[in-house]
């Protein structure tokens, strides 16, 4: 009996000290962004033109993720979305070149204080700096616009990844391609002639050239990735780094980018941690919201400590154990100013089914980058002419024009079967269940958010968001 208490009271000693319980990881965290590439042009999704070895090599000693969303398909609210842990509304980025709010945090907010260097290298697209207090690393073109990209130097990132070996880092690399201008890459691999152009893309001969230098810039980003990963590599990081690649929004081709369509918000997400997590595909709702929470909960933090900060849900038990996620809904919005005139919309999807709300459906739909009204002399913004000069004599091009231009006020979509949502299933009795489900959970959120809705997208609004003042509407 003695020699039973002593046992429980050594217990309790090394219990107390710490030798016992269990100490939180802190692995390094990279994380590699792709810049309005859609996700399933990818081959890793079916992508049947794209080569991409590099990203296919990563995935493979990875997990696939294949219900990946973020909720605005845009550059800063997506990214102002993945690195606060907030959604648009909450973070107060519902519109492209608006800042988020002063006083929400981010990323090195979140992880400085778990010991954590948190950098960011190329395309930051965020703002204030108070906000997204990020250590600049050098080594990548930070400009999305800028022709040609200019060539990359992986000794900024050296630096910072062998800086301190007891210390965890941080790590976005958020490179600009395939954003438009299409202009890095070898286009004659892809002869235009040859590519299959996706089901939402009309066949002219103006978009099937865009569409190989936008193949190209696939490839030549590829290409960046594997770079990336053979440094950290070659600096034996690998194996206490958690990899993140995401492939952000879709590309600028009509109705991808700027959508709520499948092909807009959904997104390629790859995790790998050799050794941690096993490879394979999860169908794991998840949403960028949901990263900050995950590294915060690889940190050790409390569910209720994360729930007070993000408005996203962990997805680490489906990391480590390829759980069922947590979520049952991925959400997206859109505010169309300063891209073009008024037009909001709103969705949801459960994974299976994506439903649609356009705000204000009796009005046309414009966005002026990829309508040729802006740059005028990059080919990138030509394309959309041909589709207007040869809707009159070619059914399918007439569609894809009408299908951009003018939206229904509802729609359903089966995702899983048609990715492409061509076809409007709201009228169906056998989804009129889903549909009432769908709508009150979107109408939960939006509530849930202080999201007024169509009040939002005005010119007035937008313009007070891009200066800092977040005044939504009742």
């Amino acid at each position: 009996m003695q020699m039973l208490m002593k046992l429980v009271w050594l217990y309790a000693i090394f219990c107390s000290t710490g030798v016992f319980a269990k100490t939180p990881d802190s692995p390094n965290v990279l994380i590699i962004m792709a810049d309005d590439c859609t996700y399933n042009d990818l081959p890793l999704y079916g992508g049947t033109n794209a080569r991409t070895p590099c990203i296919d090599e990563l995935a493979s000693q990875g997990l696939v993720f294949d219900q990946a969303f973020l909720c605005e398909a845009m550059c800063q609210p997506c990214r102002s979305e993945l690195f606060t842990g907030k959604y648009p509304v909450s973070n107060g980025s519902a519109y492209n070149h608006a800042s988020s709010r002063i006083g929400v945090q981010s990323l090195p907010h979140y992880l400085q204080p778990h010991g954590y260097r948190v950098g960011i290298s190329g395309k930051i697209h965020v703002r204030p700096k108070s906000v997204f207090p990020f250590e600049v690393i050098d080594g990548f073109e930070k400009s999305c616009v800028k022709n040609p990209t200019q060539a990359h130097n992986l000794d900024g990132i050296r630096e910072f990844i062998s800086r301190d070996q007891d210390q965890p880092f941080c790590l976005v690399i958020a490179l600009v391609d395939p954003h438009v201008p299409w202009v890095m890459g070898d286009p004659s691999a892809y002869p235009p002639e040859a590519i299959q152009l996706p089901a939402n893309i009309a066949d002219t001969p103006e978009t099937r050239v865009c569409f190989s230098r936008y193949l190209a810039e696939i490839t030549y980003m590829d290409g960046q990735v594997g770079e990336i990963v053979e440094l950290l590599d070659s600096l034996g990081r690998r194996e206490e780094t958690l990899v993140l690649f995401t492939s952000e929004q879709g590309s600028q081709f009509p109705g991808n980018k700027w959508t709520n369509w499948n092909t807009g918000v959904h997104t390629a997400l790859v995790a790998s941690w050799p050794g941690n997590i096993a490879p394979g595909r999860t169908s794991a709702l998840v949403q960028y919201a949901d990263v900050v929470p995950t590294l915060l909960d690889v940190n050790g933090e409390s569910r209720s400590s994360v729930a007070q900060k993000c408005d996203g849900i962990s997805f680490l038990p489906t990391l480590l154990r390829n759980e069922p996620s947590e979520r049952s809904f991925a959400y997206g919005l859109h505010n169309n100013c300063p891209e073009g005139p008024p037009y909001p919309i709103r969705s949801i999807s459960d994974g299976t089914y994506r439903m649609v709300l356009n705000l204000k459906p009796g009005d046309v739909y414009v966005e002026k980058h990829l309508m040729g009204m802006v740059a005028k002399d990059q080919i990138e913004r030509k394309y959309w002419s041909s589709w207007v000069r040869d809707c009159w004599q070619d059914d399918r091009t007439y569609h894809l024009l009408s299908r951009f231009q003018n939206r229904p006020a509802v729609a359903l979509y089966d995702s899983v079967s048609d990715p492409y949502e061509m076809e409007n299933l709201v009228e169906r009795p056998q989804h009129q269940k889903t549909l009432k489900r769908l709508g009150a959970a979107l109408h939960a959120w939006m509530q849930s958010q202080g999201d007024p809705g169509a009040a939002m997208d005005t010119r007035e609004v937008y313009e007070a968001a891009k200066n800092g003042e977040h005044h939504y509407p009742k």
